[in-house]
């Protein structure tokens, strides 16, 4: 399966435009629905459908610019609280209506940073092939990060990092992890990223594996609180969507701001 979607991804992202879009909503529309049915193993009872939507928008409405981003997220708030009136059993109400509006946030509006950063050449004006770029370094270093984490983290990891989250991360691990990031970030500097510095490229490296970590461990976080190990098994050896993409929800946005306001 990697042989075939590695290549699909990668030319989806030099493609950009609708094809990357799809791409995302593709993520945000799995993402969601593993999010819900994970919080309904709790008790809660989102509005599955309303925060799907809701999340697809935010996706489309950043495409085309989002210039009126907070009156779509002010209509969205509004939407899931007016839909809990009518709702028979008001039980739990606040419960039902947090959890909707936090997956919209969760995976829609974070997830949506992936289009924007795709889409930040048009904004700054610069080639169009700088947001492919952009892309392929949050990932390389998100994910060279956390197959290092891992691989250090069985070879020699003996403390744990966060035991009552993540029962089997550990400090080794994490470390790894994070020289990976850097590693991976300084590679792209010098290789297809000539626009930022070598010292550049290993600071945001660091970040993007220090973020993207986190955003490991929040999902843990969640799946612990729930009592699962993974939230779905859509990727073979990899659980759910947002086993796969989890550190990119962190990672994705923190980089954006960055490239957004200090590079591009």
């Amino acid at each position: 399966m990697i042989l075939v979607s590695v290549p699909c991804l990668f030319i989806i992202t030099l493609r950009g435009g609708i094809p990357f879009l799809s791409l995302v909503n593709l993520i945000i529309i799995l993402g969601l629905r593993e999010f819900y049915l994970l919080l309904a193993t709790k008790g809660y009872r989102p509005y599955k459908f309303i925060g799907i939507v809701c999340g697809l928008a935010v996706s489309w409405h950043v495409y085309r610019g989002g210039a009126a981003i907070s009156l779509l997220m002010t209509m969205t708030l509004l939407l899931i609280m007016i839909r809990e009136l009518f709702r028979r059993d008001k039980s739990h109400s606040l419960n039902h209506i947090a959890v909707t509006v936090l997956g919209v946030l969760y995976v829609g509006w974070l997830g949506s940073h992936l289009v924007m950063l795709r889409e930040l050449p048009a904004v700054v004006g610069v080639s169009d092939s700088v947001g492919a770029k952009l892309i392929f370094f949050v990932a390389a270093v998100t994910w060279v990060g956390d197959t290092t984490a891992y691989l250090v983290g069985i070879a020699v990891g003996a403390h744990l990092l966060l035991p009552r989250v993540s029962p089997k991360k550990t400090v080794e691990g994490a470390i790894g992890g994070l020289i990976g990031s850097t590693g991976a970030g300084l590679l792209c500097s010098v290789t297809f990223m000539p626009f930022i510095t070598p010292v550049t490229g290993a600071f945001l490296g660091l970040a993007g594996g220090l973020f993207g970590q986190l955003g490991d461990l929040v999902e843990s976080l969640l799946k612990r609180d729930v009592g699962i190990k993974d939230t779905a098994g859509l990727i073979p050896g990899h659980g759910g969507i947002l086993d796969r993409f989890d550190s990119l929800l962190f990672s994705g946005p923190v980089l954006y701001y960055y490239f957004r306001f200090f590079v591009v």
